[in-house]
């Protein structure tokens, strides 16, 4: 149970999301003490951001919706989804930050077990985890698994936190300690397109206690992925080495007290 509540932001990148708009709206739970939805679209070709202005519109004072585009130079050289995750951040006013996907194969009703976690002081960063409950058949190619665990135990060794599931893209933190990642940036610089491990590496050299919650991980009902599976997994591995060099900036975490 909460040690207390707390006010809530759910980040919804998106790019060409359409289909998925409403249903994300209707699944998110109301969280804490306010739950803010916020979509930052960038750089859609179908009509995503028309949906999320109907959505807004539908909930006029039922929910609290709000729609952010990314700047139009960012846009126009295809931002990525760690852009969308720094600016979308830089907007909320929830004080717990969460991450959601707007492919919605994390559904959002699990987002009260992030919620739960974090406001009971189980943890301090929460990643969600695709690999420990069986996925929907389809939802994630065999060898997109194994390369997932492989870099789960590389970035568990790197950091000095198991981590089994380093992409998931449901992640959790209050926004005081987003604050601190974003004033230490500059050790681990601004190249990570994903937002995982910009968020990774800020949370570890913080010493923040990093506890992941199980997700039950859905095929993708309408569009396709925007991970390209050869080209980002060469810019992993540049992780992983630039990760490596910096290790010795990664607090161990502190012992567990009764």
């Amino acid at each position: 149970m909460p040690n207390r509540d707390y006010s809530v932001t759910v980040l919804i990148p998106c790019r060409n999301e359409a289909g998925n708009i409403e249903a994300a709206v209707a699944r998110v739970p109301n969280l804490g003490t306010h739950t803010e939805i916020i979509f930052i679209e960038g750089g859609s070709k179908d009509n995503t951001q028309e949906k999320i202005r109907e959505v807004i519109a539908k909930n006029a004072g039922k929910r609290d919706i709000k729609l952010l585009i990314e700047t139009a130079d960012k846009a126009s050289k295809r931002s990525s989804k760690g852009d969308a995750v720094r600016q979308g951040f830089a907007a909320a006013t929830g004080e717990v930050l969460m991450i959601l996907d707007a492919d919605l194969t994390v559904p959002p009703e699990d987002l009260t077990k992030f919620y739960a976690a974090i406001a009971s002081g189980q943890g301090q960063f929460i990643n969600g985890t695709r690999l420990i409950l069986s996925m929907e058949r389809g939802a994630m190619q065999f060898i997109n698994r194994i390369a997932n665990w492989c870099f789960g135990k590389i970035f568990s060794f790197l950091l000095r936190q198991k981590l089994t599931d380093t992409l998931c893209g449901t992640k959790v933190l209050l926004k005081k300690d987003y604050e601190r990642i974003t004033a230490n940036r500059h050790l681990f610089g601004d190249f990570d397109p994903f937002g995982d491990f910009d968020l990774l590496f800020g949370a570890a050299h913080l010493g923040l206690r990093i506890v992941e919650v199980p997700v039950s991980y859905r095929a993708r009902t309408y569009g396709k992925t925007n991970i390209h599976r050869w080209r980002h997994g060469v810019l992993l591995a540049n992780m992983c080495w630039f990760a490596f060099k910096k290790r010795k900036l990664f607090q161990k975490p502190a012992p567990a007290t009764g």
